[in-house]
């Protein structure tokens, strides 16, 4: 007998990552992952590197980064942003950035200002190290955000106000107006404004890091090479911004930080050095995988099973689900069936919603879309003949 459904059901994002994965390799039922958020890992590149580094000795890049972090990688951030490389801190991972940005930036009982629907991370963090949340909505279709609304949300003990662009879960981009009058926000109120920016390489200079851009000394970018290059085993994140406020969070991660690996910013340097053959590779992916999910995204416009659009960029979308309000048991039916893993919008913060990544071999995406879209149809009408 398989497992209800409801069994998927987990605390946060991860969790239920973790419990889907394992729960399906059990079965029999063919794993296609449309819940992954990445390239997939480009390993035969990867291997290139390794030898290229390694071969034949030990690649100067292999340096300590106990100090300062790697010399080369730091350096090489720091051309890419066009900054000074007192500005760029190298960590591990984005979400070890944002771990340090709040324990250095946040006292008790302060409090940080996330957007809705976001990555669950954003706020959970906080609730870890003790600090208050509040939230804003980046409202469907395009979750854009709205600055005087987001102003109205931040409060005397706000510190952080934490945005992804691109968006994370949608997919979506903000504009030029929008990033200015943030910063006119960050100066006035005296408040942080921290991007997640791991989407923004695929949109290119429509999507430029605001560490890029000056708009405000209160800004910062947080990025990583894991959402442009699949490169997540690499552990490697950077935060950039204005040399005095990434100063105290410097000085934390010199108390606290000892698990970077030589090792795998060693190779991040190598990458981020010379990342053509990545970039490439992305792209590459994307290029094959986005007809098929436009072909079928249209199809569930025109067959009214799904609402919004498609982002111009990256590799998730956002929909959601028309006459499915349970995407928790949706998501669990849909995997008992047929093998398909989708995340929930509950885990974002927009129940009815499924976010899904489309950047896969293609025939694989194509057995899933059309494994989804037939288990849309049957759902919906057994869920009518349930409660008519």
């Amino acid at each position: 007998m398989a497992p209800s459904p409801h069994s998927l059901t987990a605390s946060s994002y991860a969790n239920w990552v973790r419990r889907a994965i394992v729960r399906n390799s059990s079965s029999r039922s063919l794993l296609v992952s449309l819940f992954e958020s990445s390239v997939p890992e480009p390993t035969a590149l990867l291997r290139e590197v390794v030898l290229e580094g390694f071969g034949e000795g030990v690649t100067a890049r292999y340096a300590s980064t106990f100090v300062k972090g790697n010399p080369y990688l730091v350096a090489a951030l720091a051309r890419n942003y066009g900054v000074e490389e007192a500005q760029v801190l190298t960590t591990t991972g984005a979400t070890g950035a944002l771990s340090l940005i709040y324990r250095a930036m946040l006292q008790p009982g302060e409090r940080i200002l996330v957007e809705n629907p976001c990555f669950d991370v954003f706020a959970n963090l906080a609730h870890y190290t003790g600090n208050g949340v509040d939230r804003f909505e980046r409202r469907a279709p395009h979750y854009g955000i709205d600055p005087q609304e987001l102003e109205a949300a931040i409060g005397p003990a706000t510190r952080l106000v934490v945005i992804s662009n691109l968006h994370n879960p949608s997919g979506m981009a903000l504009d030029d107006e929008t990033l200015r009058a943030l910063a006119e926000i960050a100066e006035r109120r005296g408040v942080l404004f921290v991007f997640d920016e791991v989407y923004a390489p695929y949109a290119g200079e429509s999507a430029r890091p605001v560490a890029s851009r000056g708009l405000s000394s209160r800004f910062l970018s947080v990025d990583s090479l894991t959402k442009i290059y699949g490169l997540s085993t690499l552990r490697c994140g950077w935060i950039v911004g204005d040399e005095a406020v990434i100063a105290p969070i410097r000085s934390l991660a010199g108390e606290v930080e000892f698990a970077i690996s030589t090792l795998a910013h060693g190779m991040a340097a190598l990458v981020v050095e010379n990342p053509q053959r990545f970039r490439d590779n992305t792209f590459s992916v994307l290029a094959r995988a986005r007809p098929i999910i436009e072909s079928y995204h249209d199809h569930w416009l025109a067959e009214e099973l799904v609402e919004g659009p498609l982002p111009a960029h990256g590799c998730i979308t956002f929909p959601r689900l028309v006459g499915v309000e349970d995407t928790l048991h949706f998501s669990g039916w849909l995997s008992d069936r047929c093998g398909v893993l989708v995340a929930p919008g509950d885990y974002f913060g927009a129940p009815g919603h499924v976010r899904l990544g489309f950047a896969m071999e293609p025939s694989r995406l194509d057995y899933g879309l059309q494994a989804l879209t037939d288990s849309l149809m049957t759902y919906r009408e057994s869920y009518r003949v349930r409660t008519a």
